[in-house]
């Protein structure tokens, strides 16, 4: 299960880049229950979504020259130089070489061999996300790719990454664990194949990490969300053994998705 107590490889951080920072706080805080904190116009009004104080994510406007509001997994590094190299040896390109965030950490920005999109985050002073898993923050994060085998593969060698393979209606699913701990009590996320998994194409279905929220009710939360302006891609479905999920779009495109759990497991 997700947690806050790190390891190398475990989602440690997440944030949106919106076009609109502003309209993209308020809908989240209509959907989740966020307080969107914007930071300083020196920091380039990067801020933080916050649940009673405690960071579950992080905004900012768009940095990159064509890009598209998307949410962006960040997965800790113990040492972000070495991961780097293992990153551009496993074929995978480097977006944004490594840069010390103002002795909070070091960040640097990936692309995998496949085109999903992921950062990297070495604490410092902040060691990443004060909530996970609870209601209303990230629970899940998922990978979407054409081959997912060659995925295991790449992300095995960079952060040595366990998986499990689970079979669900028409496709395999692969549970991933980080490299220590039990496996079921380690997994963080998952594999998916493109285009067969939930939210298919209606998505835009391209390679990408997609982030899972908790929620208490997912039925509930998708009308929330249509009603802030967001729209739907894939309404809520019951999954054996998982629980109750749905595919959401934020005003401005971005896809996250959300998981109520089956109380059973």
């Amino acid at each position: 299960m997700l947690g806050t107590d790190f390891t190398h490889g475990s989602p440690n951080w997440l944030d949106l880049g919106s076009p609109d920072t502003a309209a993209a706080g308020a809908f989240y805080n209509r959907v989740f229950g966020w307080d969107h904190e914007p930071g300083p116009a020196e920091g380039g009004g990067y801020g933080f979504f916050r649940i009673g104080g405690r960071n579950v994510a992080a905004l900012g406007p768009l940095t990159e020259e064509g890009a598209s509001s998307a949410w962006m997994v960040h997965f800790m590094a113990e040492d972000i130089q070495d991961t780097v190299r293992a990153i551009r040896d496993g074929g995978g390109r480097i977006r944004m070489e490594p840069t010390d965030v103002m002795g909070e950490g070091w960040l640097a920005q990936a692309t995998d061999p496949q085109g999903a999109e992921f950062a990297l985050w070495q604490p410092g002073k902040s060691g990443g996300l004060e909530v996970a898993s609870a209601e209303n923050s990230l629970l899940w994060a998922e990978l979407h790719v054409p081959d997912p085998l060659a995925a295991l593969d790449f992300y095995g060698g960079v952060f040595g990454w366990r998986s499990q393979e689970m079979q669900t209606p028409g496709m395999t699913y692969r549970v991933l664990s980080v490299r220590e701990g039990d496996q079921e009590q380690a997994s963080f996320g998952g594999v998916a194949p493109m285009g067969d998994a939930a939210g298919g194409d209606r998505g835009g279905e391209r390679p990408r990490w997609v982030p899972y929220f908790h929620v208490a009710d997912a039925d509930a939360t998708t009308a929330a969300a249509d009603r802030a302006g967001g729209s739907t891609l894939m309404p809520p479905v019951d999954v054996p053994d998982v629980g109750r999920i749905a595919w959401l779009a934020d005003p401005f495109g971005a896809v996250f998705a959300l998981l109520r759990p089956d109380p059973r497991m």
